[in-house]
């Protein structure tokens, strides 16, 4: 399990007073709005950021950092991830996980074969999908209950049901 997650990218800088434009990541962008401090690798250097303030323009939340008061300075960061510790993540619901504790778990199916790893979680609007590799091919599983029968981050495996035809591409 990852100790750290993505929330957003600084795509560029924003106005004079050094703000930053920040392309959320996470379910909640609204979130950032909470968030006091995030973590930055800038040129190799592990680097916490304050956050003295966020809002929004679109898709984009603009943020203004502690440590930075001018464009130039925002501009050495383009494309830049920010991340969270675990403990400052958005807390789980019952019988959620966090995408970044899904990726490379075993995909088992109800008769416990293997059918591949976990690649990609993403969402596509009514719900999200999960990549599976089967080696010479992936398939994307719905990540609904029909589908996700259990997730077990102990033993590291996803036990699905696979739909009919969904194997037979």
């Amino acid at each position: 399990m990852t100790d750290r997650f993505r929330v957003g990218v600084i795509t560029s800088s924003h106005g004079i007073k050094g703000e930053a434009k920040v392309y959320p990541t996470s379910d909640d962008s609204n979130r950032l709005k909470k968030i006091k401090k995030v973590y930055a690798n800038i040129k190799g250097v592990e680097t916490v950021l304050d956050i003295e303030s966020v809002r929004f323009q679109k898709n984009m939340a603009l943020v203004k950092f502690k440590q930075f008061d001018n464009p130039e300075a925002i501009q050495a960061l383009r494309n830049v991830d920010l991340f969270v510790d675990r403990e400052n993540a958005t807390p789980l619901k019952k019988n959620e996980n966090y995408i970044a504790d899904l990726i490379g778990l075993d995909v088992i199916d109800e008769n416990n074969t293997q059918i591949g790893k976990v690649t990609d979680v993403f969402p596509t609007g009514a719900n999200h999908v999960m990549e599976v590799d089967m080696g010479e091919k992936k398939v994307l599983f719905p990540y609904i209950r029909q589908c996700i029968l259990d997730v077990n981050l102990d033993e590291g495996k996803i036990k699905v049901h696979v739909l009919d035809g969904l194997l037979d591409l």
